[in-house]
């Protein structure tokens, strides 16, 4: 199979879907490799290192004119007119906060599988668990930074000194981005407190932090109450395949005192904070009612180092399965991969996001 890696145009965007590594296992396997060039120079993957393994250099045709493309993110308007009806798109779609999106792979009548939605034998979420992880340890590095007095912040030391009271740290979501932000912040010797509605998950924060976090039954009152007294905040809610729910409402941002930060990790897919809008890099942050939002769409995209090896070594398995069977051989073999599917032949099936893009 010709498989194709395009450049991610996507603004900030510096992670590339396909190491050398994986062009290596793939080709290996019998496949055809196409690399856009550059493709991989912001993750400290250069040209020759694909060409070394055999994968071969194009533009921006010869790798979306593959039988599978590869992305990490959702293909951008610029990118619209690659679209058709005999490729298989893999990589990170967000469809319910992305109607455009899902609209113009409809159109092109493709077959789109995201990243986000693939479930494994347990209903776990493997493709999304490592960028989940970057971004939940990303979040309390960018909001201690944004609570710095010079960068718009109120000024706090999220670990304090002797003498002197730790911040707030509130985390709302226990999944893998509230528990490696939890990690983290606790590292900072914060005071950190996780909510979260599924008790079991709680009981084993409770044994996996060793006592180390305060951990609250997320009613909408102890949201309230964490928010208003938090330095810093977390969103960390997921829905697969939905939009997020706004958790976080637009009255208790007016009761946090000035200068704190959120951080809403949930922004790809809607947020989970009332007053979120998708940031980038290159401009992060904004303000509402003396609150400092950081709501970086692609937060990952900032260590692509790191988070290009953790996320291919992830995908690897499942482009091989597609690869070497096609998708419908490849349903088959790991049915994990069918709620991946959220649009085939130019329809959409995944009934999470027909069900939000219906109620946008």
């Amino acid at each position: 199979m010709r498989i194709g890696v395009p450049r991610e145009t996507k603004q900030d965007e510096h992670r590339v879907a396909l190491t050398p590594g994986g062009a290596y296992e793939l080709i290996a396997r019998g496949h055809e490799v196409w690399i856009e060039h550059d493709a991989g120079r912001g993750a400290a993957h250069p040209d020759d290192a694909y060409v070394q393994v055999g994968a071969r250099i194009g533009n921006a045709a010869d790798c979306w004119g593959a039988a599978l493309v590869l992305k990490v993110k959702e293909p951008q308007a610029a990118e619209f007119g690659f679209l058709s009806d005999e490729q298989t798109l893999f990589t990170y779609l967000h469809l319910a906060a992305s109607p455009r999106v899902a609209d113009a792979l409809c159109r092109a009548g493709a077959t789109a599988i995201a990243y986000e939605t693939v479930e494994d034998r347990h209903g776990r979420l493997p493709l999304l668990a490592p960028m989940s992880e970057v971004a939940g340890r990303l979040a309390v590095q960018a909001g201690a930074r944004f609570l710095e007095q010079p960068r718009g912040g109120r000024g706090v030391l999220l670990g304090g000194v002797a003498g002197v009271a730790a911040g707030n740290v509130t985390i709302i979501g226990g999944g893998i981005v509230g528990t490696n932000a939890a990690v983290v912040a606790i590292g900072m010797q914060a005071h950190v407190t996780v909510l979260d509605r599924d008790l079991g998950r709680l009981r084993d924060l409770e044994m996996m932090l060793d006592g180390r976090v305060t951990l609250i039954y997320a009613t909408h009152l102890a949201i309230a109450e964490q928010v208003a007294s938090a330095d810093l905040v977390i969103g960390a809610v997921l829905r697969p395949g939905a939009r997020a729910p706004h958790v976080v409402t637009r009255e208790m941002i007016r009761a946090m005192t000035p200068g704190s930060v959120v951080v809403d990790v949930a922004v790809d897919q809607g947020g989970c904070i009332e007053t979120t809008r998708p940031t980038t890099h290159a401009d992060p942050v904004y303000t509402v009612d003396g609150v400092v939002h950081y709501c970086v769409a692609n937060m990952p995209a900032a260590v692509p180092v790191t988070a290009t090896p953790a996320l291919c070594n992830a995908t690897l398995p499942y482009v091989a399965l597609l690869a070497d069977h096609g998708l419908a051989g490849a349903l088959r073999e790991e049915p994990g991969l069918r709620p991946g599917v959220n649009i085939r032949d130019g329809q959409l099936v995944n009934a999470a996001v027909v069900e939000a893009l219906q109620a946008s």
